[in-house]
């Protein structure tokens, strides 16, 4: 699992980069780390990490394990691990996650839900 602070991600860390003169419609499905500079309309459905950079705008609902926005979301988004929102990120939809991280200056626009991280620790009562 590649580590989610944002300020650490390159280019070189991921497999396929929707440039910023791509605008995509339909189902988008991959399994290993993508990084949207573009447009997206429709649905993703991943299995890796997603990135959706300062310049990306995505109208579409997501359901990825990791999820980083740097740019423009509307829709919801399901995500097995963790969703991170940046300063510049703006979420327009509902979160179902594990984990969240929302940095100041991000806008989300919601309703969160978290459900807990499966561990073998014993719950304290």
């Amino acid at each position: 699992m590649i580590d989610l602070h944002s300020d650490t991600l390159e280019d070189e860390d991921f497999d396929t980069i929707l440039s910023s003169d791509i605008d995509f419609s339909g189902t988008l499905s991959f399994e290993k780390p993508f990084l949207i500079r573009g447009k997206v309309r429709g649905e993703i459905v991943a299995s890796g990490l997603l990135l959706i950079d300062k310049e990306g705008v995505v109208d579409a609902h997501i359901n990825a394990p990791q999820v980083i926005i740097r740019g423009l979301v509307n829709g919801n988004i399901t995500a097995a691990d963790k969703i991170e929102i940046s300063p510049s990120g703006r979420l327009q939809g509902n979160i179902t996650t594990q984990e969240i991280a929302l940095e100041a200056g991000c806008h989300f626009n919601g309703y969160c839900t978290m459900h807990e991280k499966k561990s073998g620790n014993v719950p304290i009562s």
